[in-house]
């Protein structure tokens, strides 16, 4: 098998597209920069990063001997979801998170239970009484 040393087209395209990537994502975008209320409350964002990447390519040239018969293509999805807020009053630090909405009819049943519990709890307690 022969081993190529010049550059393929894929490997520019990866190397664009990385490039694209990090030029959006620094430190800041996992952490935010604090932000300080006029009370004294400094709030300090902070998110979840998920990135996905693909790429694939075909060397055509090589099946009907056609110059520069490169196909390929990249690609790239960046998701930034806040999940948290580092809370510091005075010398008092709390975490407040941010849950997102229910996404399927079973989390918002399962995110009820609790409060049917204590309105069922509360019902029987009456009726003792």
């Amino acid at each position: 098998m022969e081993e190529r040393t010049e550059k393929v087209p894929i490997s520019d395209m990866m190397e664009t597209t990385m490039r694209k990537v990090k030029e959006m994502i620094d430190a800041n975008t996992i952490v935010g920069e604090p932000i300080t209320t006029v009370d004294g409350i400094t709030l300090i964002p902070v998110s979840k990063l998920s990135l996905g990447f693909a790429g694939g390519g075909s060397d055509i040239a090589k099946k009907n001997d056609l110059p520069n018969g490169f196909g390929g293509g990249i690609g790239a999805g960046i998701k930034i979801e806040p999940v948290v807020f580092i809370v510091v009053i005075g010398e008092n630090v709390k975490l407040l998170h941010i849950t997102p909405p229910a996404e399927t009819t079973l989390d918002r049943l399962i995110e009820t239970v609790p409060e049917v519990i204590d309105k069922v709890s509360g019902m029987i307690k009456k009726e003792k009484d």
